[in-house]
């Protein structure tokens, strides 16, 4: 009798056990269909991901860009520009200058234009000695008005302005200013191998440089500025010499219309006539426009001059000469001496230029 009870209670023990296991299996497997159903839930009641569309799915340079730049082409902007920006009272000592500002300086202010002239200047013993040693600079690509050897401070600088110096000047500015696009207008008389060595010293320089062949511009016209700006290529250079397009630097004549750049030496001559008798400022070609840069200013720079000149008569002259000259289209490069001074009537060149991105 007692082996029986023994035996049932041993039975009922082992039944107990196999019905805990049982339900710690149910409620185990129930506890991970929760699990998985609720995943599923979420999952479901997530939003799907947006649509790739701007600016949310670009970049936030490329997005900075836009808000920007917009859809603008660099044909459809214009920008400020100073005409013989190298000589200035602050990067050197002139007997003669055309604008008040450091390279550094015009940069700052708004200038995204800058003309500059490269000369060779050979060391000379000569100059170093009758100059009690303040000329003895070496040979190198110089920033002269004229030839670089005649008289110290009239046709050069001292301290004398190195083309390569001036350059990683504009190429610092641009690394600190990321939305910001520069031109420079070389008027060129070194060899295409001189040019090359001292641009090849221009930390930075070489990433930044714009190649329109590399972007396919006879074929498809000129790429918007925003894409200019987001692909890091921002520094144009053109040259009044052909033969250096492989060093990056465009020639002007292939590229651009351009018009007389003398207002005379009264600055009466307003008339906007191009600068190259075969290559007219209305110039059509298929699939392609060339920039139009604009010239305005005098013989001889002065500041009485340019007050005088570039208020209301570059605004008027815009407006009634350059652009029906140039088949309607405004001038991508406004080039002026002194560029902050103006006439008193509330236009400036910087506002000028402004307005003229404003418009539609």
């Amino acid at each position: 009798m007692i082996d029986m009870d023994m035996k049932r209670r041993g039975f009922r023990g082992r039944l107990a056990g196999v019905l805990r296991r049982g339900r710690a299996r149910r409620t185990l497997v129930g506890l991970l269909l929760l699990a998985l159903l609720g995943t599923a839930t979420t999952a479901t009641a997530s939003p799907a991901p947006p649509a790739v569309t701007a600016p949310t799915s670009v970049a936030p340079a490329a997005r900075a860009a836009a808000a920007r730049w917009g859809d603008r082409r660099l044909d459809e902007v214009s920008f400020l520009t100073t005409h013989n920006a190298f000589t200035n009272y602050e990067d050197s000592r002139w007997s003669s200058v055309n604008q008040s500002e450091s390279v550094r300086g015009q940069l700052e202010g708004g200038v995204r234009g800058l003309s500059l002239d490269t000369h060779w200047y050979e060391r000379s013993t000569w100059l170093c000695v009758i100059s009690f040693g303040s000329d003895c600079y070496p040979s190198d690509v110089y920033l002269c008005h004229g030839e670089c050897k005649t008289f110290a401070g009239a046709t050069y600088a001292l301290p004398r302005q190195s083309f390569h110096g001036t350059m990683q000047t504009v190429v610092d500015f641009l690394a600190a200013h990321p939305q910001e696009v520069v031109t420079v207008f070389l008027e060129d008389y070194v060899s295409a191998d001189q040019l090359g060595r001292s641009l090849g010293r221009v930390r930075g320089l070489s990433d930044m440089v714009f190649r329109p062949d590399e972007w396919g511009v006879r074929q498809n016209g000129w790429p918007k500025v925003a894409d200019l700006v987001t692909s890091n290529k921002r520094l144009l250079i053109f040259s009044d010499r052909s033969d250096r397009e492989n060093l990056g630097v465009m020639y002007d004549r292939s590229w651009t219309v351009s018009n007389f750049w003398s207002l005379g030496d009264l600055g009466n001559d307003l008339s906007c006539v191009s600068r190259w008798s075969d290559v007219p400022l209305d110039r059509q070609e298929p699939g392609f426009r060339r920039l139009f840069t604009m010239s305005h200013h005098r013989n001889v720079p002065t500041v009485l001059t340019a007050a005088l000149d570039n208020g209301a008569k570059l605004r008027n002259r815009i407006a009634e000469q350059c652009r029906p000259a140039a088949g309607g289209r405004n001038p991508n490069f406004v080039s002026v001496d002194f560029h902050r001074l103006s006439d008193g009537s509330g236009h400036t060149p910087a506002s000028v230029v402004a307005e003229l991105n404003s418009g539609p």
